[in-house]
């Protein structure tokens, strides 16, 4: 697979390059989108080939993909990630923003508090004021460039009557890889607040070298009567648009409200998403994302250290994602001049770090999922927009 090939997105109706003017002002013509976390980079052939095998059949009718779909989910879990995964505790939704959405709708009611660890993807806290919850919002720690979960204070702040943490393993935006112990510290959190915990774990297979996921049940199996896992193909394999996302129950008797739920509002998956991810889901799709990691990496490495070369900036260490968290407080400047500069000078429209919940306030998101050659121009856009810094 050569990443390196250039592709046209725009005029296809695709969100990241098709929706940037309109949000952030910057036209596709002379911009770079590096905001909404899909990828330029064409999806594996193994994906294609299913999909083009649904095409050349011409018929879309109902399936009986269920028990090998979820065989597939099953040994994927199993060889990257040593995860063993019951196919009874897979249920199948429409991306893990709906899964979020269900988990709520199932498990909370409106008014209840939800608590996030911020800052952290801030479609979570959409998701909970649209459905009538509330957001309560939990400030990490950034000491020495990376992120850490301050239970001690935390601890002192709960009142008793939060219901649900939302917790994002990797970390998004801040590219951490929690270790065991963090893991196990998140579980004793929510064990000793009475929480259900949602562990949002998108980003898995996205890890970089020195770094190793663990899953948040392998972590702490004793909590798995109040844990909800939440995975998907979307990030790893750039097949966001098709869906499809999994809420992966461990207990059986936890399992039950969910399922009520979805049988209620006569929920089913689609099987062009439940093709793609068996497809993914595979020796193929494996050796790709080893190929995709490593050419992140390498967007990673030229990206962080032009960022080191502006006075002011730092982007923070990413141990895993392709989206990179930039502080701009060395600046000096105020938010809205050192987005401008970003938007208007270097023509790149980036994540606004206020989204992501207390402690953004500073930063920009950057997705860095694009050809190598995009990546080095923006690097020279950054440049030029603060060059009198330097």
């Amino acid at each position: 697979m050569n990443f390196d090939d250039l592709t046209e997105r725009r005029g296809s109706h695709c969100a990241k390059w098709d929706a940037m003017e309109a949000i952030y002002g910057v036209s596709p013509d002379d911009g770079l989108p590096m905001w909404v976390a899909d990828m330029d980079l064409p999806v594996p052939d193994c994906i294609l080939d299913a999909l083009r095998g649904m095409v050349d059949h011409g018929i879309f009718g109902y399936d009986t993909l269920d028990a090998p779909y979820k065989a597939a989910i099953g040994w994927w879990m199993q060889e990257r990630h040593d995860w063993q995964v019951a196919p009874e505790a897979i249920f199948t939704t429409t991306g893990l923003v709906n899964g979020v959405g269900m988990c709520l709708d199932a498990y909370t009611q409106p008014g209840d508090e939800i608590v996030l660890f911020t800052p952290v993807y801030h479609a979570f806290a959409k998701v909970i004021r649209n459905a009538g919850r509330k957001v309560v919002e939990r400030q990490m720690i950034l000491e020495n460039d990376r992120y850490k979960l301050d239970f001690e204070t935390w601890d002192a702040q709960m009142t008793g009557t939060e219901k649900m943490l939302i917790f994002c393993s990797p970390h998004n935006p801040g590219g951490r890889v929690w270790t065991e112990e963090e893991l196990r510290g998140v579980a004793d959190f929510a064990r000793r607040h009475d929480l259900l915990l949602i562990s949002d774990e998108v980003h898995h297979d996205l890890v970089f070298p020195g770094a190793r996921h663990v899953p948040m049940q392998n972590a702490a199996p004793e909590i798995a009567d109040r844990l909800i896992m939440l995975t998907a193909p979307s990030k790893t394999f750039n097949i966001a648009g098709l869906h499809t996302g999994q809420v992966i129950i461990p207990d059986e008797t936890l399992r039950k409200p969910f399922a009520a739920r979805m049988s209620a509002l006569n929920l089913s998956s689609n099987s062009m998403g439940m093709r793609a991810t068996m497809a993914a889901y595979s020796p193929e799709g494996a050796a790709w994302v080893d190929q995709l990691v490593a050419y992140l990496d390498g967007n990673r490495q030229v990206f962080d250290a032009a960022v080191a070369e502006i006075p002011g900036l730092r982007s923070i260490p990413l141990e895993a994602t392709y989206l990179s968290w930039v502080d701009f407080s060395g600046t000096g400047m105020p938010r809205e001049e050192f987005t401008a500069r970003v938007e208007k000078t270097a023509r790149i429209a980036a994540n606004h770090g206020t989204t992501f919940g207390t402690g953004g306030e500073n930063f920009l998101r950057f997705n860095l999922a694009t050809q190598r050659s995009r990546v080095e121009d923006a690097c020279k856009r950054l440049k030029a927009a603060f060059s009198d810094l330097q």
